[in-house]
């Protein structure tokens, strides 16, 4: 998928690679390291036909994905239906059905494999921290076959806090031995890149990523920003 957002003053051999012997490479999951967005927006489509509401296009639904369960109920059910009484039950159905096929379509971004191959070879420690809460986490690394190969898998509920915050990523680099300073956080959301900032890491922005049409990531203060999965190796300077 090409992007909207790359910074056309710049191509790929004019990008200023940090160096750094890195210790870490840490990915936000969904719409950075995993492409989770058919199986949420089937599951939300699932739940409206419950309701006898008709479909949304998966074009609509996808830019919300990074956003979490309520954001895509608000997009599903009206802006206003976190109000409603029944919103607690609703949103248990929804993600009834969201991990009942966690992993039928989701997929790793193209590239992502051959990063992490790459990454594991050079002996560079790699991990995910995500909001999405550790009972959706973990059963969806284990069904990618990552949850044995990462070095930690941080979930929003693993520490008190939540990106933006900084300490799920400060916890993530203590469980896998590394030094925020020579770690690099992925992401693409505005939160992702903010976390990250905060603690004292290297960001990029994934502009392959669950971003809407009026956001505006070039103005997250990324260190970085990548079309597709394939640029994060050339950017780390680990590229053969």
């Amino acid at each position: 998928m090409t992007s909207q957002y790359m910074n056309p003053m710049k191509d790929a051999s004019e990008i200023v690679r940090p160096s750094v012997v890195w210790s870490g490479v840490f990915f936000d999951l969904d719409g950075t390291l995993a492409d989770t967005a058919p199986d949420l927006a089937r599951s939300l489509n699932m739940l409206r036909g419950e309701h006898d509401v008709e479909p949304l296009a998966y074009e609509a639904i996808r830019p919300w994905v990074s956003h979490g369960t309520d954001a895509l109920l608000r997009l599903g059910f009206g802006q206003d239906y976190a109000a409603d009484p029944t919103y607690a039950e609703l949103r248990e159905r929804y993600l009834e059905l969201y991990l009942r096929g966690i992993a039928d379509e989701t997929r790793l971004f193209p590239g992502i494999a051959e990063l992490l191959e790459r990454l594991e070879g050079l002996g560079i420690a790699w991990g995910v921290v995500t909001n999405k809460p550790a009972f959706l986490t973990d059963p969806l690394m284990e069904a990618l076959n990552l949850n044995e190969r990462a070095a930690c898998a941080v979930s929003g509920d693993t520490t008190a806090f939540r990106k933006p915050h900084p300490a799920p990523l400060l916890y993530a680099c203590k469980i896998a031995g590394c030094q925020p300073g020579t770690s690099v956080y992925i992401g693409d959301a505005q939160r992702d890149i903010e976390a990250g900032r905060r603690a004292g890491m290297q960001t990029l922005a994934a502009l392959f990523g669950y971003i809407a049409s009026e956001e505006s990531p070039l103005d997250w203060q990324a260190d970085g920003h990548i079309e597709t999965a394939h640029d994060i190796l050339p950017w780390l300077g680990l590229a053969d």
